[in-house]
């Protein structure tokens, strides 16, 4: 046994708190997602513009 808590007990806590971190960044991760997404197409719009002036 660690301290007082059982071996069961310390995993299903340590579950808990990483699923509640994940719940509770979850916006921040979609965030980064779009803003990724959307540089990734003013990315391809530019090469694109550039290609047609040469």
């Amino acid at each position: 046994m660690l301290g007082r808590l059982t071996l069961p007990q310390l995993l299903f806590a340590t579950v808990l708190g990483i699923a509640g971190g994940v719940y509770i960044y979850q916006p921040i991760f979609e965030q980064y997602s779009r803003d990724q997404k959307e540089l990734k197409e003013k990315v391809k719009l530019l090469q694109e513009s550039e290609e047609k002036r040469n």
